[in-house]
């Protein structure tokens, strides 16, 4: 079994979106009476000896959050209180299993959502093959809610309705009966194959700030140019907003306007990365002839983390390029990387191909014909020449290349990951053994978009990537 994610967009009335952002409401103050009721009992447990080796409870029981002063919880359905209490101990259940940490209150800023069971909605059919939703019991009632689905799914257990930036959506996933096979079976016999015959069927992804994605086979993928003027329109827009938001009285009218205008240009950012991202991950597990797709390990959170503050000797602090650091943190986060590997890592079992994360060392540095590694042989951003062997290529071209031998040499049990700088690695690979052939091969010291456009011909839309 295995499950498939939806997310559709749905439209509510004005009086369905009052009873939705009620239930949202009530759904978000009993989750975080729960995380204060543990951090009550945890703070006592740590001074009182009478509570010492006592567990503060884990349970889903809310009764004791309804009183005189929030009566206003009776006139939503239980099953929305009830709800909010699962969530919290699910949140403790990844805590547990040291997924997460401990649930943490909720506020009402960004995306917020209700956790509806099957007690409060129904699927109906409407004789076209569709379905209509709708939500609500008959005490609380909130009538036939519209969606729409770009493609057929199944009947699910539970659903979402979430709401960000005045766009509402339901999302839900359902289980289907296709066996699709594990990463390890999918190595286990890759691992069988020839070595010539591996390399000819793995792709190497090289992922970069100037190119988001560069594979070994010539393929480029970047944002289109219409989408990064756009972007570029909604920061102008985000900060005329942001100066007018500033200038109203925080909570009026005029107050929430702009914060809903503000929240919308953060919006169609996101949009954008995640369909390139399921756009880019789809075409790379679907490559003809492709079994296997190497990425490099990059930690991303790491990389784009906030450098420490530095003080001088009177406490004063100085300049330690946190200006420049927050420019290269934001082209990080621009560029999808994490959501390309995410994508790309739950599509490609689906894909029968095998997904794999190699060590990112020197792999910009490395000679992917002789193996020679040494800073002098990326003399600029997107050059690469070898010192030793004086092979040239597009910088994310040959970083694609070695990423993808590296992959071949971790299924085959090569791979020496301990090389040192000016080291040259045993047993050259042919530089025409990557996935795709000659046909895309870009000419040395040329970028390979001049053998092919940045944007492949054929880009699935995103109901084809999911």
């Amino acid at each position: 079994m295995s499950m498939n994610g939806h997310r559709f967009r749905c439209y509510p009335n004005r009086t369905q979106e009052n009873i939705l952002l009620r239930w949202i409401g009530c759904q978000r103050f009993i989750y975080n009476s729960k995380v204060r009721e543990d951090r009550y009992f945890r703070a006592f447990a740590r001074k009182a000896l009478s509570l010492t080796g006592q567990k503060p409870p884990i349970d889903q029981q809310y009764s004791q959050f309804i009183g005189p002063d929030t009566a206003w919880l009776r006139e939503v359905p239980s099953q929305v209180l009830r709800n909010g209490a699962v969530r919290w101990k699910q949140a403790y259940r990844r805590f547990f299993q040291k997924l997460s940490g401990r649930p943490t209150l909720h506020g009402k800023g960004g995306e917020q959502s209700v956790w509806l069971t099957r007690e409060l909605f129904a699927f109906e059919d409407d004789g076209e093959g569709g379905y209509f939703l709708r939500i609500g019991t008959k005490k609380h009632p909130l009538g036939r809610l519209r969606y729409v689905s770009d493609r057929p799914h199944d009947l699910p257990a539970s659903i979402v309705i979430s709401i960000n930036a005045g766009q509402w959506h339901v999302s839900f996933a359902t289980e289907d009966d296709v066996i699709y096979p594990k990463p390890a079976e999918i190595q286990a016999e890759l691992s069988q194959w020839d070595e010539t015959d591996l390399r000819a069927a793995t792709l190497g992804v090289d992922r970069g700030i100037a190119n988001p994605a560069c594979t070994c086979a010539g393929k480029v993928y970047d944002f289109d140019p219409v989408q990064k003027a756009r972007m570029e329109k909604k920061i102008r827009q985000r900060r005329r907003w942001q100066r007018r938001m500033a200038r109203r009285t925080k909570g009026s009218s005029g107050w929430h306007k702009a914060r809903k205008r503000v929240a919308r240009t953060y919006t169609y950012a996101s949009n954008v990365r995640k369909d390139f991202a399921h756009k880019v991950s789809h075409d790379l597990v679907t490559a003809p002839g492709v079994r296997m797709v190497v990425m490099e390990d990059l930690k991303v959170a790491s990389m784009s983390r906030r450098p420490k503050a530095k003080v001088n000797d009177r406490g004063r602090p100085v300049a330690n390029g946190a200006r420049a650091k927050a420019g290269l943190n934001k082209a990080i986060l621009n560029s999808a990387w994490g959501r390309i590997k995410t994508y790309a890592q739950y599509k490609a079992p689906r894909n029968n191909v095998l997904f794999l994360v190699v060590p990112p060392h020197h792999s910009s540095q490395e000679c992917a014909v002789c193996g020679h590694i040494h800073p002098d042989n990326r003399p600029s951003q997107s050059r690469f020449v070898c010192q030793r062997c004086g092979q040239t290529d597009h910088a994310d071209h040959n970083a694609s290349r070695v990423i993808a031998q590296r992959g071949v040499r971790k299924v085959v049990g090569q791979c020496k990951s301990d090389q040192k700088v000016g080291a040259v690695r045993p047993e050259p690979l042919s530089p025409d053994s990557y996935a795709g052939g000659d046909q895309n091969k870009p000419q040395a010291g040329q970028h390979p978009s001049a053998h092919r456009s940045s944007k492949p011909e054929t880009m699935p839309t995103t109901a084809q990537a999911v």
